[in-house]
């Protein structure tokens, strides 16, 4: 469902497509190593999705081929709505930031987004609002040569909201940020899609993705392992926690668990196991079959990273 901010915005947000990216089959190998494998995913309109997985996953090798920087090999894609052979209709709607921002360290903040904006014909009427937005007014004729990581990764993100684009992509945008930079950005990334617009993001912050996404991809060997909104993910495995009394129940336990395909990661005083929720009850049932008649199982929701170490090792669902 479209979030948007007035009658306008919401006219322009229900004319456009129901997912803002859609792809299927997306290959694309560089010699004889395979980024992109057989990619197929959507992403809803107005959400904010992110891409994670480990390094070499295919995260920014996908973003690039949907901005058009590298052509695939084989499968299709679409991007509001037109494919990726026609890029030109609708690049001047997306903003992007992929890997490292480039600047004039020589120029200021506020000089190097009005160079950008005259290059692109961008309204310079925006800069006070992008500069407040990315918390960089009081620095904005500073030199970014004089710029921590932290700020450049911010200037970065008010360049990608220059052409105040329907669909921002982001490529590890926190990096570099402190605590209280990374809120500020969740903050600001917030309003972003309230205003209608669709954000997709890579990150290796699982934690951050946690609070932030409504919409999760996850790849591993360039290959999408899971592809949906982020609240089915977290509550479609839970997080067994067993107090075992000795280590004859801790033995008995970890024996059920790995002929049922789950891992157990085992603690001073308990094991925990990351699986569907129904196994709860078949690992009580079998246990005390056995004689663990007093076994405690407590269940409790996993964390993202987690369930993405699940997935990646392929693990039963």
């Amino acid at each position: 469902m479209s979030r948007t901010g007035s009658a306008d915005s919401f006219a322009i947000a229900n004319a456009a497509p129901a997912n803002a990216i859609e792809t299927r089959g997306l290959r694309k190998h560089f010699g004889k190593r395979t980024a992109v494998d057989d990619l197929t995913l959507s992403i809803p309109a107005g959400s904010i999705a992110g891409f994670i997985g480990p390094n070499g996953a295919g995260k920014t090798t996908s973003l690039r081929l949907l901005l058009g920087l590298v052509r695939p090999n084989a499968g299709s894609a679409t991007v509001l709505g037109f494919p990726l052979t026609e890029s030109d209709r609708y690049l001047p709607r997306v903003g992007a930031l992929i890997e490292a921002p480039a600047f004039y360290p020589s120029l200021s903040g506020r000089t190097n987004l009005e160079v950008l904006a005259r290059l692109g014909g961008y309204p310079r009427s925006r800069l006070n609002e992008l500069l407040e937005a990315v918390d960089l007014s009081d620095r904005a004729r500073d030199r970014v040569g004089t710029y921590s990581l932290g700020m450049k990764q911010r200037l970065g993100v008010a360049m990608a909201l220059l052409p105040d684009p329907d669909l921002l992509i982001l490529d590890e945008p926190a990096n570099g940020l402190d605590p209280l930079g990374i809120i500020e950005m969740r903050e600001l990334l917030r309003r972003v899609r309230d205003r209608g617009k669709t954000i997709v993001l890579s990150s290796h912050l699982l934690g951050e993705l946690e609070h932030i996404a409504d919409w999760l991809v996850v790849l591993h060997q360039g290959k999408a392992l899971f592809c949906g909104s982020a609240r089915d993910l977290l509550t479609q495995r839970v997080e067994l926690v067993i107090e075992p009394e000795d280590a004859v129940q801790r033995e008995l336990v970890t024996r059920v668990a790995n002929a049922a395909g789950y891992t157990v990661t085992q603690e001073v005083r308990t094991l925990r196991i990351v699986c569907p929720a129904g196994f709860a009850d078949t690992l009580n049932r079998l246990t005390r079959e056995a004689g663990a008649l007093d076994l405690t199982i407590r269940v409790k929701e996993p964390s993202l990273e987690q369930l993405f170490l699940a997935l990646v090792k392929g693990e039963r669902s």
